[in-house]
């Protein structure tokens, strides 16, 4: 009797021991499953999705991790296996090609900005103001900054804005490329170039600097996409981060920025 007891009585002790250890391995599972969201986001928004990644975190408490950097490099990244949750592109066609390359899910994809550009340049730098685009022609312009058009929507819309003005082929030899946006506009900042074509959305918050808004009718336009990816490790987090951005409290802050948000009218110069 008195062996049958403590062999049930070890039996218990056992099960106990392997209940607590599968309880341990859900919570662990969980909690991976409810970490920090890393978005990977092209630089236009770098600071306007620090904002609304902010706010999320107010509002949900699940913290959200950025990486900025040019829409192509990331998009290549993510094709790549890079484990993000969320690509936030600068030109929706960059989302596609992710979504063709099996790394996200093309059912979140979600339209949520179109981007505008300007020609920005430092107040303190004592260069008169851009009126125009045909103003990059005079030589008080030695160094213009684009970002590389072949990967940066933002450069690419900068170099089709120049040929639609007539004057690509007169001051392509003054541009200097930026590997993204956020690069392009420190080239002027930090005086290496005279000027830049840069994002809306930085240079309206950028210190000691004036622009220029570049016409939309000039070039492609710049709308630009999200998605959630697949070998990110909080699908969950990355959806409810996803749906933020589109929400009334997303569209307010992107729309602070200077974006034109989906189903808003476009407002021509």
């Amino acid at each position: 009797m008195i062996h049958a007891y403590r062999l049930a009585l070890l039996f218990v002790v056992l099960a106990s021991a392997s209940c607590k250890k599968e309880s341990s391995s859900e919570s662990t599972g969980a909690a991976a499953a409810s970490g920090p969201i890393k978005v990977a986001a092209a630089a236009d928004l770098a600071f306007a999705f620090k904002e609304v990644g902010a706010a999320f975190t107010a509002k949900t408490g699940t913290e959200v991790t950025f990486t900025f950097g040019s829409t192509g490099q990331l998009a290549k990244q993510i094709s790549e296996g890079a484990p993000y949750d969320v690509f936030a592109a600068a030109n929706v066609s960059f989302v596609d090609e992710v979504v063709k390359a099996d790394a996200c899910d093309g059912s979140t994809k979600a339209m949520y900005a179109r981007g505008r550009i300007v020609v920005w340049l430092k107040k303190s730098g004592g260069i008169a103001p851009v009126t125009a685009l045909k103003d990059l022609e005079d030589a008080r312009f030695v160094k213009i900054a684009i970002a590389n058009p072949e990967h940066a929507p933002y450069g690419r819309a900068a170099k089709q804005a120049l040929e639609t003005a007539g004057i690509w082929d007169r001051v392509q030899s003054k541009i200097v490329y930026g590997e993204n946006i956020q690069q392009t506009l420190q080239f002027a900042q930090t005086g290496n170039t005279e000027a830049s074509i840069a994002a809306l959305s930085l240079a309206m918050v950028t210190d000691d600097g004036s622009y220029f808004l570049i016409d939309e009718a000039m070039h492609k336009p710049i709308d630009q996409a999200l998605v959630v990816c697949k070998r990110g490790v909080n699908a969950t987090g990355a959806r409810k981060f996803a749906e933020f951005v589109s929400a009334p409290e997303g569209r307010a802050i992107m729309k602070r920025f200077g974006f034109l948000l989906p189903g808003e009218a476009v407002v021509r110069n």
